[in-house]
């Protein structure tokens, strides 16, 4: 069981950081988008944001699995004009990926819509002022945006970002819903087998653990950056 329930939470936190790793930095266009002047660029991201906050994340990890599968199904009974077996191929081998990516690719987009608000609020509570004085001083755009803004924002969206941290922890526990074999699972199985709740509370108890570790992160965080005064 031991192993089952190791392996398992190895998978949970492999899930975990690469999430962040990807949504993170796709988070900061999409606020950008979402800030634009251009309405249709606009438009195409307040779309996204619609639909990876307004429907379950659950959902969207079924979708992303079997979406391309279908699609692929549906193209080869309405395209009959394209017999070439090597373009059916490499278009199979594009749609085509294992049910471990599909949980990163879903869980990166839907974490991006929340982590793009969360930088969107950051970056509209900044006084426009300083971007001004930035101009003034000499700053070009970008050099204002990373040595002037950024650090403040950062400061500002630390507790909703850790909110959305934890929340990710505890979200992990839905790839179990396309078969992967995250902790949760395990520790169902295991339960199951052995007919005890233990795997299950040993499983919780990992949850808090991490929790735990991303609370404590955080608070470090805010302490070192207590010096850029609101």
């Amino acid at each position: 069981m031991l192993f089952f329930m190791l392996r398992g939470a190895g998978v949970s936190l492999s899930v975990f950081f690469l999430t962040l790793l990807f949504s993170l930095p796709l988070a900061l266009p999409v606020a950008l988008g979402r800030m634009s002047r251009s309405i249709p660029l606009r438009a195409v991201v307040s779309f996204y944001l619609l639909i990876m906050r307004g429907t379950p994340l659950i959902l969207q990890l079924i979708f992303i699995y079997f979406a391309p599968k279908y699609l692929l199904a549906f193209l080869r009974s309405n395209i009959t004009n394209i017999s070439n077996q090597t373009f059916w191929s490499a278009l199979e081998y594009l749609l085509s990926y294992n049910r471990f990516t599909a949980v990163i690719i879903a869980f990166s987009l839907n974490y991006a819509a929340y982590f793009a608000e969360i930088y969107r609020g950051g970056l509209e509570s900044i006084p426009r002022g300083q971007r001004e004085a930035a101009k003034v001083l000499g700053f070009t755009k970008y050099q204002a945006f990373f040595r002037i803004l950024l650090p403040q924002v950062i400061k500002r969206i630390l507790p909703a970002s850790g909110n959305e941290f934890i929340t990710l922890v505890k979200d992990t526990a839905l790839a179990q819903v396309i078969g992967v074999a995250e902790l949760f699972h395990a520790a169902q199985n295991a339960s199951a087998r052995e007919f005890s709740t233990t795997p299950i509370f040993a499983a919780g108890l990992f949850y808090l653990v991490m929790n735990w570790a991303v609370t404590v992160s955080f608070a470090q965080f805010e302490k070192k950056l207590s010096y850029y005064k609101s």
